[in-house]
């Protein structure tokens, strides 16, 4: 174990390319115990650097997802008071009826203050859920603690988690929001930072096939009326596509039509779109 981790700070993961502008960001907020928000496009890394963090420094990791829908109670706690009227009614249960607590199960954020273990607390995507939900839920991540009304209890945080927090910037924050959290925005990778990432997935990958793969999918990324841009998982899996074909070398990717645009795009119009344009360059 390096002396960094030895340390609690946070040095990368295996398969998550780190640059050291984040891995200050990161470290800071720890060691300042505020929640990280991260920001920017789909496929940018920032789902999978909390689970980065969580291999690297060998901690739980419980993700809350959120949704547009979402009552904050449902990250704390949630009372089945369906269960305990059957219960009732049907007599056949070992639970105890007139014990309201048997019938609370913890929500993510519930189950990450009641954890006898600090752990990571992963809010993804945030920007999904409304103004009151994001600034009542840093209310409750600030004081440590929430209360539960059905039986006047507080639950306190055994140990402060963790908290990285994403948004995909469709919306908004509030300002109070953003003044109680630490922020980094994470851009799309460029070629050379791509190609790193590719070798981690692709140890003994053919560099022809790299090379132009990376060209071509940033050529296609770049194309006027994509709806739905590729991020990274899509390269990466292209690859794999493009590795599992016997009859493929790495040259054909420039000089023929793109294969498996289907891997790539996940729209009707944006695949309509990529196969003019590689249908157009291999005509000219």
């Amino acid at each position: 174990m390096s002396n960094n981790q030895s340390n609690g700070d946070f040095v990368g993961a295996n398969k998550y390319i780190l640059d050291s502008e984040l891995a200050q960001i990161v470290n800071v907020s720890m060691k300042l115990e505020m929640p990280l928000l991260l920001k920017g496009e789909p496929g940018t890394g920032k789902t999978m650097l909390a689970h980065a963090i969580a291999e690297n420094l060998q901690m739980p990791l419980i993700v809350l997802n959120v949704k547009s829908s979402m009552k904050l109670v449902e990250t704390l706690y949630q009372y089945d008071t369906l269960t305990r009227l059957n219960d009732s009614r049907f007599g056949d249960s070992s639970r105890n009826v007139s014990n309201i607590e048997e019938y609370l199960k913890m929500g993510k954020i519930g189950q990450a203050f009641t954890s006898d273990e600090k752990v990571i607390l992963l809010i993804d995507e945030i920007d999904k859920a409304d103004t009151d939900f994001q600034d009542d839920m840093l209310d409750v991540l600030d004081q440590m603690q929430f209360d539960i009304i059905e039986v006047d209890k507080t639950i306190s945080a055994k140990n402060r988690p963790i908290f990285i927090i994403t948004s995909n910037a469709k919306k908004d924050l509030s300002d109070p929001f953003l003044g109680r959290c630490n922020f980094h925005h994470i851009a799309f990778p460029d070629p050379k930072m791509m190609r790193k990432i590719i070798n981690v997935h692709f140890e003994d990958i053919d560099s022809k096939l790299a090379d132009n793969a990376i060209e071509t999918f940033y050529k296609l990324r770049s194309l006027d009326s994509i709806e739905k841009r590729p991020a990274t998982r899509e390269l990466i899996n292209w690859i794999r596509a493009l590795n599992s074909d016997p009859d493929f070398s790495g040259g054909d990717i420039i000089k023929k039509e793109v294969p498996f645009l289907g891997v790539l795009f996940k729209k009707s119009h944006d695949i309509a779109r990529a196969s003019d344009s590689t249908k157009q360059r291999t005509r000219s």
